[in-house]
């Protein structure tokens, strides 16, 4: 399969670059050319069935990133998107790909990959909302942990136009030919660098890409790129319409109050109880941290197994305290994952205790009030994690335990890096801080 090996290493590499270069400034007309004439959604001339969807969404005004993509990516324009955390990425592709579906045939046109199950659940979601009005459009999710056999009905019973899957299972049903990407006009690539950056799944997706038409566009998002990350999705692209944020500093939210509490492992359990009698809270996200060091051989033999335990144990305190919560963690199998995340979203239980299955692009509304009740592993889970509260620009609070110099070591990184200043937590927080009116 040499066709796969090469394709990170496309030959037009070096004449694109230098279309690139030329384009760079091209591109910075197109986005302020969009912001000056679009002010509200109705101003992309989207077809009727999507305005009205929107309408009923609640959706008036763009956020700047949509500003500045959507104009493009409902031309067809291949988009290298990175934007922060809540401010309406997914939109960004739902609308495209909608406004340009061809929903003439059963054959799958938008193929939407991303890395985790609850994730694609979620866009599903995004385009069963956005796809209301379109009669004949069909959407399908596909991913692990539920039989395949069950994927394989629904592709050849009623076959949608848009798919939305983990890279796994995708490239599975399309081994066995159950899955055909022949007639496909978009591919999305949703938190591209977690996608792209672990190997084994970056095989995947070239694998599916390999798959596809070689006329057709490109979208990838994400909040954290390295330029490493950016030059590897660039060669999936011809001539992307490029969003970027050049200085991190801008990626940390506004309404987003930070904190630390400087504790002991041992200590951390009653804080945390502490906390969650003091402040107010619509919904709070605690995470727990997915693998622990092995310290020593016996800890190795269950460190497969430590992320749920750690979660569950946490979750089982809680709720004898009389705090109502639910822990979400891959040792769940794939039903109860998206009916605990459902419960969630739905405000059946008001606190989740999550391993980092849930740091990336999960978005739930009413979470206000985020605590890492372990040290994330670096500042690019950091960012993702407290991106959970704080959604499209509203108030929130992140709380982060540290217990150790390592703790403190990563806390410093985030400030250094993204130029916050995360201070320690007072005796008091003002409510009306973290609190949307």
């Amino acid at each position: 399969m040499t066709a796969e090996e090469e394709l990170p290493d496309f030959d037009e590499d070096n004449e694109k670059e230098t279309k690139e270069e030329a384009k760079e400034g091209d591109d910075k007309k197109k986005g302020s050319y969009a912001n000056i004439h679009a002010t509200g959604f109705k101003d992309f001339l989207l077809k009727p069935e999507l305005n009205r969807a929107i309408v009923d969404c609640g959706f008036e005004h763009p956020s700047e990133v949509q500003h500045e993509c959507i104009p493009q990516a409902i031309l067809g324009t291949d988009v290298l998107c990175q934007a922060k955390s809540g401010m309406g990425k997914t939109a960004v592709f739902v609308l495209a790909c909608l406004q340009q579906i061809d929903a003439s045939e059963k054959v799958v046109r938008t193929m939407v990959i991303c890395h985790t199950r609850e994730l694609a659940y979620q866009i599903k979601h995004e385009f069963d909302r956005f796809a209301k009005y379109f009669a004949d459009v069909k959407c399908g999710v596909v991913y692990g942990g539920v039989p395949i056999s069950k994927d394989k009905e629904m592709l050849k019973e009623s076959c949608p136009q848009i798919l939305i899957g983990t890279p796994g299972r995708v490239l599975g049903l399309l081994r066995e030919k159950d899955l055909k990407l022949d007639k496909l006009t978009q591919f999305v690539l949703d938190e591209c660098d977690k996608c792209l950056d672990k190997l084994d799944m970056r095989k995947d997706i070239q694998h599916i890409f390999v798959e596809t038409p070689k006329k057709k566009q490109v979208m990838m998002f994400s909040a954290t790129m390295t330029a490493e990350t950016r030059a590897l999705c660039k060669k999936f692209m011809q001539d992307p319409h490029e969003i970027r944020v050049d200085e991190e500093s801008k990626l940390t939210l506004h309404g987003l109050l930070q904190y630390y509490v400087k504790l002991s492992e041992k200590e951390k359990n009653r804080k945390l109880n502490d906390l969650l009698d003091a402040l107010e809270f619509n919904q709070v996200v605690i995470f727990v941290k997915s693998v622990q060091r092995a310290i020593a051989l016996d800890k190795l033999l269950v460190e497969c197994n430590f992320p749920s335990i750690r979660a569950i144990a946490l979750d089982k305190l809680l709720v004898e305290c009389n705090f109502p919560s639910i822990a979400i963690h891959s040792g769940l199998n794939q039903e109860d994952r998206i009916a605990r995340y459902k419960q969630f979203k739905e405000f059946q239980k008001r606190i989740m205790v999550s391993t980092d299955l849930f740091g990336r692009g999960i978005d739930i509304e009413r979470v206000n009030i985020v605590i890492n009740y372990d040290m994330p592993d670096d500042s690019d889970s950091y960012l993702h994690r407290v991106g959970r509260a704080g959604r499209f620009g509203t108030k929130g609070l992140a709380i982060t335990f540290s217990a150790t110099d390592e703790d403190a070591e990563v806390l410093k990184k985030v400030q250094e890096r993204f130029e916050v200043n995360i201070g320690a937590m007072p005796a008091q927080i003002d409510t009306t801080s973290y609190l949307n009116a």
